[in-house]
């Protein structure tokens, strides 16, 4: 017997070797049986605690993939950066103002006869980059658009494929018409 307690008693002979057994297994089996019949105190918090756990890493799994998501949209915003400023083409001696809508709103940028024909051909392409709206080869645009095609603003298809002939072809345009 393990307990010095129930020998005591049994040497004083207040209680007999059948009640102190049965008392023992008795208390075996209501220890047996507790965790079964329902669930303690302390299992409710070690699930909790758990849970808790759980609802963290999660949070954590998804602040990270933001962190990530972001750091990728600036690294992106940097390649198309460095693309549009080391192909940009010089608009200063504009004359002849380009028309292109942006946000529902017309914008305009100023260049020269050559470039104009160029935009409308599609050869060349206007882009924005940080409040300002720049020229750059077709090329370039596309590699931007692959990207993010939010950057790009006109980008004309190359001329018309058609086999039909143009009706108006016989008449001339006047210089001065602008739209």
């Amino acid at each position: 017997m393990a307990n010095p307690f129930q020998e005591q008693l049994l040497k004083a002979g207040l209680v007999s070797k059948d009640k102190v057994n049965k008392s023992n297994k008795s208390k075996y089996k209501k220890a047996r049986q507790q965790p079964k019949s329902g669930r303690t105190e302390a299992d409710e918090l070690k699930q909790q605690v758990k849970q808790a756990a759980r609802n963290k890493q999660e949070r954590d799994r998804e602040l990270n993939r933001q962190k990530v998501e972001l750091d990728n949209k600036k690294a992106i915003a940097g390649q198309i950066r460095q693309l549009v400023e080391m192909n940009r083409i010089d608009t200063s001696e504009g004359e002849t103002a380009f028309n292109f809508e942006v946000d529902n709103k017309i914008k305009r940028i100023y260049v020269s006869d050559e470039l104009h024909k160029q935009i409308v051909d599609g050869r060349l392409a206007i882009v924005r980059l940080n409040e300002r709206y720049e020229l750059i080869p077709k090329i370039v645009a596309q590699k931007i658009m692959q990207r993010d095609s939010y950057f790009v603003v006109v980008c004309n298809e190359t001329g018309q494929l058609s086999d039909e002939p143009d009706e108006y072809a016989d008449y001339k345009v006047p210089d001065d018409l602008m739209w």
